[in-house]
């Protein structure tokens, strides 16, 4: 279970899609991304636009920020993009490649490596427990839209009821004030 919530932290949405990084997957498989990404280069007809995509630097610039804001919160994840080495060709000149589920899912067709077969098996099965988890949220979501709308409608009846008592209390008053009223003329005695 550790496993997956780890993998989950590591799914971000980006273009709609939820998407792992290349850096991650490789680091989850045991690999450099550098031979991952070869590996995806070289089977790249089974990689389509909608199964793995460039980040652009915005895109880039706003994962890295999920990511610290994660381990600020978390001391138990790993920064990964914010922890650069130091000396010559340690940073990445090319934004990172993301791979939606389906690319994940192709990644074990060119993966054969025992560990990489385990960790795709579990980053499917996130996959699927977050599908579940915003199932779950959109049925609340459904559920809280009809509830307001019940108490929109109440209210309006509540209201009538208001008004239709108030009606009420204001003619017996004005009946009160009829009947107790100073009688003039003839009084009998």
């Amino acid at each position: 279970m550790q496993v997956i919530r780890s993998i989950q932290n590591r799914i971000y949405e980006i273009r709609g899609e939820r998407v792992m990084l290349d850096r991650d997957l490789a680091d989850l498989y045991g690999a450099e991304t550098k031979f991952l990404n070869l590996a995806v280069k070289r089977n790249i007809k089974r990689f389509p636009k909608d199964f793995m995509f460039q980040l652009t630097k915005e895109e880039f610039d706003s994962i890295r920020l999920q990511v610290e804001t994660l381990d600020i919160h978390d001391s138990s994840l790993r920064l990964q993009n914010a922890t650069l080495k130091k000396g010559r060709g340690q940073h990445s000149k090319y934004m990172p490649y993301v791979f939606t589920e389906q690319g994940v899912a192709m990644l074990s067709g060119i993966l054969t490596t025992d560990r990489a077969i385990q960790m795709n098996i579990a980053i499917m099965r996130a996959f699927v427990e977050i599908r579940r988890i915003l199932l779950k949220e959109s049925d609340l979501k459904e559920q809280l839209r009809e509830l307001k709308e019940r108490i929109g409608e109440h209210d309006v009846q509540l209201n009538q009821i208001y008004d239709a008592m108030e009606n009420l209390l204001d003619e017996k008053a004005a009946d009160r004030k009829w009947d107790e009223r100073e009688r003039i003329g003839f009084k009998k005695v």
